[in-house]
């Protein structure tokens, strides 16, 4: 089984300089230092955000955040809508079971239904 490679905070961000500097091409990179493509772009991520000891590129750890928020604002919205289909069913239900139990086919006043 192979064994796996740790790479220094360091060695990454000199590997990430050199790309984002253009002297090397990505391919380049990837066979002079034996690492795969998506590593790469990884640990460029990594460097956008600064994570690799080094400052935070300002777009990106904006962009990370705005992605972050996305995600919230669609699940808040999935559980939006349930509530409300679950409120609506429940709202449905004790209509018709009201006026089943009572032989009418009004709904029920207020009055009724906190009873």
């Amino acid at each position: 089984m192979k064994e796996k490679r740790n790479f220094t905070p360091e060695f990454k961000r000199q590997v990430i300089e050199e790309l984002l500097s253009g002297t090397s091409r990505p391919s380049q990179l990837c066979r002079r230092h034996k690492i795969g493509i998506s590593l790469l772009y990884h640990w460029k991520k990594q460097y956008s955000m600064g994570k690799l000891n080094n400052e935070p590129i300002n777009e990106a750890a904006l962009q990370d955040r705005v992605e972050q928020l996305e995600r919230l604002v669609g699940k808040l919205t999935l559980e939006n809508e349930f509530l409300k289909k679950a409120l609506q069913n429940n709202v449905n239900h004790r209509g018709r079971r009201w006026s089943l139990s009572n032989g009418t086919s009004s709904k029920p006043s207020a009055e009724d239904v906190n009873s």
